[in-house]
């Protein structure tokens, strides 16, 4: 049976919230292993800017920053980025 993309906006919209439930336990099982909150704290920030980098790199640069391009991984995303880079510092 070929692999082919998600169609369907309620099967999208409950693979979003199956992914949260994921996340949701992991982070319950994960934090029940730690013997003190600041462990707990810093699992909890370091989720939370990871997430944050993922929005920025997929939805902040497409739609505020390059509009002309888009992304297909995090590979990508770097190779448009360091030649920009290079590009502005030679400048």
């Amino acid at each position: 049976m070929p692999v082919t993309d998600l169609k369907s906006s309620g099967m999208i919209i409950l693979k979003g919230w199956l992914f949260l439930l994921i996340a949701i336990i992991s982070f319950t099982l994960l934090a029940l292993q730690f013997t003190n909150w600041e462990m707990v704290a810093l699992l909890a920030i370091c989720i939370w800017s990871a997430c944050r980098f993922y929005d920025f790199a997929f939805y902040v640069i497409q739609h505020s920053v390059d509009d002309s391009y888009r992304f297909a991984g995090l590979i990508d995303f770097i190779r448009y980025w360091l030649p920009r880079r290079s590009r502005k510092e030679k400048d």
